[in-house]
């Protein structure tokens, strides 16, 4: 055998001229070093928990050839330390880590102060002021910014030590603050529960290396929770206890009995609840339990009571109302009027062009011609601003109508401080998940009445529940489910084929040659279907049809993953319609430029902008470390560490697509999309397209989706308070 050559590790000391690449998730770096006694600057590859440009590193490791990158030196030990020479006090300044901060600044404070700057911005920050340009609102916001980035740093290190990424170091320290690292010695299991993006496993593994044994109590526990709040993103309030313990068994591979304990104690103090579904036993988290019987209580209470409005006369009213619109209601639509005028309670169903709009208008005309006051509300800013058009009325999100309170969390309307309405109308009522329309329904005053408006063969809330269909399902409240398709909405294939897929029935599609508002364009396969799809919105249908690529045209998804998945797409999409320059901000996975489509992927009471919001990118400013995006034209600032709240939004998925309206949808659907092939999922995504829609894939996998079941069952118990209360 030949002899084994070893090679000697080096060390290697030098100042970071440039960050070429650092993964906040894995730590890895490739930096680009001015090392003494070397002319040219040389390429390090290693892993740190937080590098800048400008600091000092100290690395052992060996050197490699690389084919692709040539010589470059391979660090296995890597430590950075804030820099000494003015020349790296400039760098570190200058690289977006302090907000405050950027090149210009850094080279007036090093200007003014040389190597002493660290210190003056620590101990003697009214220096700071000598600098020309430099007032007391920016001097507060560096010395803040830099006592912020020392705790970060900490929290960093710590997490990367314990085998975690750090890219949401910004967002714990905003959660913990500055006693993050203790709060997370003492249960690393809250990880999982308040950080968005740590998952159960992330936390276990900061538990294991802090030495708690995979048998505890406090861990058992915190896996039962866990899986309970897992289900609630696939839409559950609870789990059979059947489905509970074996699932927590699995992802804690520890035995029955432990969880069986851990279980009792999670009773016992009430933070989930036991009870049966359908004569199952099951378990739900305590607060989505008590949510849905409050609902279905508030229902029951408001439905007893008589309309807060005087007696009105049907057949007098219907004449009127269709002479003041200029209109002729259908039978169904006339029999749904007199219902919804002598009704506390009512919903209100059917697919597209079936006249809900032009209901809901003739029931608002003549209620408001008895001076009944009104309010409207959906569950999206799109939804709402939709239904403000098509009523002449002011309608606002839900949230905006309850009135978020940012500073104690929840809403300022509440049963003591309710709405100022004698009757609420909420659209798009199939998007609204338990925990939502429990806080709606506590701030209905008792006296009003309340319209529910959606469509239930669309796509349940993404939130768990699935409230629309459970209160049409118990037959407690009286439902109008329009069916019949008006004259003018027959001539759109849009509407046609939307009614053929909810009946399980393949879409009609045009002639060779004929015009139409839906297409479908063959892809044999995913790889394929990329290119057909991006060549479709940013050419053929901005040429044909004149649309704008990125202001009209929205890719729906019936996934995330894969190559013709939202996250795939996105990228492809920036590449093709707005590729990055220079002024970009790289986080979280993501790269972000002017101009960009963006969309919001979780509730921000502070900033007021809502899981579904879009906006696009309008300014970018790496100096105070923020980006800026306009949502339906109001400009909504983050600070660098806050961009994991929102996503490129090219491409997004139909779940997140609800309650929004589009000019162009274009939706990829291939056999690579199997697991989320369901009827209701394609009905969902076609009716979001207002004048085209355009499917790109394989006939064979519509086929299946069209074919399919409406989705998995959701275990939640809405229904059965509501048929109880009957």
């Amino acid at each position: 055998m030949p002899a084994q050559s070893t090679v000697a590790r080096e060390p290697l000391s030098g100042l970071v001229e440039r960050v070429t690449f650092h993964s906040p998730e894995t730590g890895f770096c490739v930096l680009r070093t001015k090392v003494r006694g070397q002319r040219d600057l040389i390429t390090v590859v290693g892993h740190a928990a937080m590098i800048s440009a400008g600091e000092f590193i100290q690395a052992s490791g060996t050197w490699v050839n690389d084919r692709t990158h040539g010589l470059q030196f391979k660090a296995d030990f890597l430590r950075a330390t804030p820099p000494t020479t003015t020349e790296g006090i400039e760098k570190y300044l200058g690289s977006g880590l302090i907000k405050g901060i950027g090149p210009v600044y850094a080279k007036k404070l090093v200007k003014a102060f040389g190597d002493a700057v660290f210190d003056v911005i620590e101990q003697n920050p009214d220096k700071l002021r000598e600098v020309t340009g430099i007032g007391p609102k920016r001097a507060q916001r560096i010395v803040a910014g830099w006592a912020d980035q020392k705790i970060i740093r900490e929290i960093m290190v710590f997490l990367h030590s314990h085998g975690v990424g750090t890219s949401r170091a910004v967002r714990i320290f905003k959660t913990y603050g500055p006693d993050a690292i203790q709060l997370i010695t003492e249960n690393p299991y809250r990880l999982a529960r308040d950080i968005r993006g740590i998952g159960f496993k992330t936390a276990d593994a900061v538990a294991a290396k802090l030495g708690i044994a995979k048998t505890a109590m406090i861990r058992a526990r915190a896996g039962i929770s866990f899986a309970l709040s897992e289900a609630t993103g696939e839409g559950h309030c609870g789990l059979p206890m059947a489905e509970l313990i074996p699932l927590t068994e699995k992802l804690l591979e520890i035995e029955a009995p432990i969880i069986e304990t851990a279980l009792g104690l999670e009773l016992k103090e009430g933070i989930v609840v036991a009870d049966t579904l359908g004569g199952e036993p099951c378990v739900f988290l305590a607060g989505l339990y008590r949510a849905e019987q409050t609902i279905a209580e508030r229902l029951r209470r408001l439905s007893a009571d008589a309309v807060p409005w005087p007696a009105i006369d049907a057949d007098k009213a219907l004449p009127w109302v269709e002479q003041k619109a200029g209109i002729t209601l259908a039978d169904s639509q006339r029999a749904a009027l007199r219902q919804a005028l002598a009704s506390k309670v009512l919903v209100i169903t059917g697919g597209p062009g079936v006249g809900k709009t032009t209901l809901v208008n003739s029931i608002l005309k003549v209620l408001r011609a008895k001076g009944v006051a009104i309010a409207l509300a959906a569950p999206t800013g799109r939804a709402a601003k939709r239904l403000n058009e098509s009523t002449g009325l002011e309608a606002k999100t839900i949230h905006r109508l309850l009135e978020t309170d940012p500073q104690n969390g929840g809403f300022k309307r509440d049963e003591t401080n309710p709405l100022e309405c004698d009757l609420l109308v909420v659209d798009e009522t199939s998007m609204v998940d338990v925990p939502l329309m429990n806080a709606l329904l506590r701030a209905v005053p008792p006296r009003a009445a309340l319209l529910l408006v959606g469509d239930v063969d669309q796509l349940p809330s993404v939130g768990p529940g699935q409230v629309l269909g459970d209160v049409i399902a118990s037959g407690a409240v009286p439902v109008v489910r329009l069916t019949e398709v008006f004259r003018q909405a027959a001539t759109s294939r849009i509407v046609v084929n939307a009614h053929r897929i909810n009946a399980g029935r393949m879409p009609e599609w045009p002639k060779a040659g004929e015009e139409s508002d839906f297409y479908f364009v063959e892809a044999a396969t995913p790889e394929s279907g990329v290119g057909t799809l991006i060549e479709i919105v940013r050419n053929r249908i901005p040429k044909r049809f004149g649309f704008d690529p990125v202001r009209d045209i929205q890719v729906l998804c019936p996934m995330n993953r894969g190559g013709l998945g939202a996250r795939s797409l996105n990228i492809e999409l920036q590449a093709a319609l707005n590729p990055p320059g220079a002024l970009r901000v790289e986080r979280f996975g993501w790269t972000f430029g002017v101009g960009d489509k963006v969309m919001q992927i979780e509730n921000d009471y502070d900033k007021d902008v809502y899981n579904g919001d879009l906006g696009v990118v309008s300014a970018i400013d790496p100096e105070d470390g923020t980006l800026t995006a306009a949502f339906d034209g109001r400009p909504v600032t983050y600070e660098f560490g806050e961009l994991d709240e929102i996503v490129l939004a090219y491409a997004t998925t139909i779940h997140k697509s609800q309650g929004s309206e589009y000019p162009v949808v274009v939706i990829p659907v291939t056999t690579q999309h199997y697991t989320m092939l369901q009827r209701n999922l394609i009905y969902t995504g076609v009716t979001r397209g207002k004048r085209l829609v355009i499917m790109i894939g394989q006939r064979r996998a519509l086929a299946m989706a069209v074919r399919g079941v409406l989705g998995r069952r959701r275990w939640s118990k809405l229904r059965e308070w509501l048929s109880a209360a009957k």
